[in-house]
């Protein structure tokens, strides 16, 4: 009788094995396929308000719970495989829950890495020009300069959010009055902005925010510092509107809080803006950079600073491994690696004309 469920447990582990094969060949045929990209899009415009409304109402991130729960489940296992006589069980388990998660992320998100890139939108799409960053840049440096002057602080001069909610609205807002010609994707106007339960966590692998597919919540690391909350709030959002690729989300994201009324929001999508700008010059021109962090506002310096020094006291091997994985990741899904802001600068400035 044991041989025999030994040998049932075998071939539902072959079968489970053939089952995850199969998916990765469908849905790899399917990435090659316009038309079943084009359905997958209006299936995520169907079900994302419903997906949205199902776990807007929890006050905690339900998607944080669940990967909790999953990875006590499948660390159970795991030992369980150090066991031989329950060995082939707990395989078994971990193969079948690979496949269904797998099924679930492709079904509801995947498949949105391959839709048409917002650059084939845009009129224009000429390679980024150095000199036309340079003047982007000195633009935004005088908009963060003056917005920064219109917005709290607390009493070390450190720019402060004094309303997250009203934040969290606006965005949601802004969602709407995107151009059609970029976005003609639906905005629910439903706030799942929900602070991390990882968040402590987040601070040392340069997460700073993500969206969970499986429950469309947009979660963010409530311990950031403040200037890059707003920002990584919208970043967020624009995936829960359904633009998958991280540099297309940043754009998505500038769109949103660059008209914004809320000048915490306005602030902290001026000041990342800028920062991009700097980083795709500064390989060409670090004089040009210096230049411009030297015409920094005093409380811009402090924002600056702070930033820095919430960076450096989290710097480890964790932030080196997550960004290794996070790379890979990205790369796997037709995106730049994780440090480049390449396409997210060519989207600016193909929209900046």
């Amino acid at each position: 009788m044991e041989v025999t469920n030994t040998t049932k447990t075998i071939y539902k582990k072959r079968f489970w094995a053939g089952v995850l094969l199969a998916q990765f060949l469908l849905f790899y045929a399917f990435s090659k396929s316009e038309t079943m990209i084009d359905f997958f899009e209006r299936f995520f415009e169907l079900q994302k308000k419903i997906h949205q409304l199902l776990f807007s109402w929890i006050p905690f991130s339900f998607g944080d719970l669940t990967y909790i729960l999953l990875g006590i489940f499948l660390l159970y296992c795991v030992i369980l495989c150090f066991k031989k006589k329950s060995r082939p069980k707990a395989l078994l388990k971990i193969l079948i829950t690979i496949n269904i998660f797998y099924f679930i992320y492709q079904i509801v998100w995947g498949m949105l890495y391959f839709q048409t890139p917002i650059l084939k939108k845009l009129s224009s799409q000429k390679e980024p020009e150095i000199a036309k960053a340079k003047t982007l840049a000195l633009l935004y440096l005088e908009k963060c300069k003056n917005t920064r002057a219109s917005v709290r602080e607390d009493r070390n001069g450190i720019f402060i959010i004094t309303d997250l909610k009203s934040i969290q609205s606006e965005i949601l807002r802004q969602q709407g009055q995107l151009p059609k010609y970029i976005s003609n994707k639906e905005a629910p106007q439903i706030n799942t902005f929900k602070p991390s339960l990882f968040k402590s966590v987040m601070n040392f692998t340069g997460i700073l925010g993500y969206y969970n597919p499986f429950t469309a919540e947009a979660q963010y690391n409530a311990e950031l510092p403040h200037t890059m909350i707003p920002f990584t709030s919208a970043h967020e959002s624009s995936h829960q509107l359904g633009f998958a690729k991280e540099q297309e989300a940043n754009f998505v994201g500038y769109l949103i809080g660059i008209n914004a009324k809320n000048l915490d929001l306005k602030y902290s999508t001026e000041y990342f803006t800028l920062k991009s700008l700097l980083r795709f010059i500064v390989e060409e021109d670090p004089a040009f950079v210096k230049s411009v962090l030297n015409q920094y506002s005093p409380a811009m310096k402090r924002d600056r600073l702070y930033e820095r020094s919430f960076t450096f006291r989290h710097q480890g091997w964790l932030d080196d491994f997550f960004r290794f994985t996070n790379n890979l990741f990205l790369k796997s899904n037709q995106q730049e690696g994780a440090v480049t802001y390449s396409y997210f600068i060519d989207l600016l400035l193909n929209y900046e004309k």
